[in-house]
Formats: structure tokens, sequence, C-alpha cells
């Protein structure tokens, strides 16, 4: 038995939420809906205009691992931070849900990343992000035996824009098919997408990635198509497996001979998406490491995604165990 269900790697971020009104967002310069890269000089300048703020440990593959965790996954974690307060707490909180992460820390500078999401009365999140200390994460990050000891290692496009996560992430896909295990991936942002679109496509038809997660815009930018049959014809091809969120309209996963339509879960009210594809992919993957079957897997994923949006922040205030065995999910 592998020692981990799910190795994540990706940025660690502190998140740092806070509700706003459209005009904020107009008259701050934020483009609405999606991640936005910013320089230190903008952090300060959006930080001293933010509103009441809650203050958590984030980055989308942390939140991901964090949600395996509270399924009762065993779930490992790369990610660099600095030794400086915001890197002690990300450190403290992500272990306290249950996640193993032992990547050494930086010096004090840069410091540790943080994001700050500014979320408007329809429940869109808009994020500006100072990637710090988490841009320095590098192949001697690596842990050989976590790497080796998970049935699925999973990072996120984010990670793409930083080179030398790059080279950590194709050693760890190396030690893990060498183990015969799985690598996936989430493209997480049209724009991310928009800038990596051919390496994207390469590391899925070369086999370097087994299994992608993408919303509805993401799949569509990548294939460069309005259509999202055409998109899917296209994903099913380049990848062993593939799984596309779609917001209220619920999620479909595709294989080259497979198609499964998952039903949304419904809701009261949208307070907040921040995290909803990482907590899909949590349930997910949760699913899929215990060989479950497709349809079963985005059913976990779907109610593990309902859950978050109906809170502000990524870190459920629930269950997310009790809430799947309410369910009969597990």
């Amino acid at each position: 038995m592998s020692e981990y269900d799910v190795l994540c790697i990706g940025n660690a971020i502190v998140d740092i939420i806070a509700r706003c009104d459209e005009a904020f967002v107009v008259d701050n310069g934020i483009i609405k809906g999606a991640m936005n890269l910013i320089d230190a000089e903008r952090a300060t300048f959006l930080y001293e205009r933010m509103g009441p703020a809650v203050e958590t440990s984030g980055g989308s593959a942390g939140n991901t691992a964090a949600g395996l965790a509270g399924l009762g996954g065993r779930a490992a974690y790369f990610g660099k931070v600095a030794k400086d307060q915001l890197g002690e707490v990300y450190r403290h909180d992500i272990r306290a849900q249950g996640v193993a992460f032992d990547t050494a820390p930086l010096g004090d500078f840069p410091p540790t990343a943080r994001s700050m999401i500014f979320v408007t009365p329809d429940g869109e999140r808009s994020m500006n992000t100072y990637l710090g200390a988490s841009t320095e994460l590098g192949p001697e990050d690596v842990e050989e035996d976590k790497a080796k000891a998970a049935k699925v290692t999973y990072f996120e496009g984010y990670l793409w824009d930083p080179p030398r996560a790059k080279e950590a992430i194709r050693r760890c896909a190396a030690m893990a098919h060498e183990g015969g295990r799985e690598v996936s991936m989430t493209l997480s942002d049209p724009f991310c997408v928009d800038r990596f679109r051919d390496e994207f496509l390469d590391l899925m038809r070369s086999g370097t990635v087994d299994i992608v997660f993408a919303n509805e815009h993401e799949v569509k930018s990548l294939y460069q198509t309005t259509s999202l049959d055409a998109a899917l014809d296209a994903f099913r091809n380049d990848c062993k497996l593939g799984i596309v969120t779609r917001g209220g309209d619920g999620s479909v996963v595709v294989q080259s001979s497979a198609t499964v339509d998952v039903e949304p879960v419904k809701v009261r009210e949208v307070v907040d998406t921040t995290g909803a594809g990482d907590l899909y992919a949590a349930g997910f993957l949760y699913g899929y490491t215990r060989g479950l079957d497709l349809g079963h897997c985005g059913k976990l994923g779907s109610l593990a995604a309902s859950l978050v949006i109906q809170q502000v922040g990524p870190r459920l205030q629930v269950s997310l165990k009790e809430a799947a065995a309410e369910a009969g999910l597990i």
C-alpha cells in the first residue's frame, strides 16, 4: 500500500479574502474573475485599500491537499514559504489539516507569498497574487520518498510561471511514473492557459501528465474554440483522463471511449467561489485513489465544491467527511 493517496505541488500562498462591490474592482484596476500576478508595490497598494479580511493558508494545490485530508485521505504537499510570520502560519495550518508538509523554508527574503482576493456580490473572486517565496520552489525540494509513494501526484498550472518549478514537476513526474504512479494537473486559469498552451498540450500528449482538471473556460481556451463539444473531443484524445467543471451545470469526465456527465449539487446561495475547483479536485481524487467509478468520483468532487462556495474562504468550516457520509458517498 502506498504511503500517500495524493502528493500536491503548488504555490504556498496565504490568502487574504475581503468582500467588495463592483465599483471597487473597477476603480482599482482589478481584472475580475482571474488570477493576476502583482509585484510587492501593487500588493501593498491593494492591501491598504482592502476592507475587513479573512486570512488563511491557501494556494490552489494546498487547498486540494487540505480538502483531501478532510475526507480522510493521505495527502502530502510540496511548496515554498519563508522563515517569517506568514510562513509559520502557513506551515502550522496545513499540517493541522493533516497534510504532510516538510519542504525546507527560505530565509526571510523574498517573503512568504500572499494573495488578496476580492469577492463581489455575485460570488466571483478576483485574485491578486504576490508570489514571493513560492517562486523559489526547485528540483532540490523534491522528496523522492513522497514522489514515489503517492498514488497520484497533482500540481497546479500556476506553477508553470516560475521556471525552476517546472524542473521540480518534471522530476516528480519521472519518479512517479518510474514507480507506476500517475500524474495530474489543473489548468488553473484561462490566462495561464494562454501563456503556456503549447507546453500544457505537450505535457498531455507526451504522457508526462495523465489526468487533467479544467473548467469550461480553460478547456475552450486550451483548444482555442468556442465549442465545448469540440474542446471535449480534443481533450479526450490528448490525455488519459480529463475532467471539466461547469459551475452550476455540473461537470463532465471524458476518456478515449467514455463520457460521464455529473449533476451539480444544488446550493442555497453562492457566497464565494474561492477554492471551488480545488475542492472538486480533492473530492474526485479521493474517490479515484480508492478505485471508485468516475461518476462516483465526480459526485464527491461536486459535493466538496458545493460546500466551499457557500462560505468565505477555501478552508471548509464543516466536516467534509461527515457531509460525504450523509450523502452516501463514502
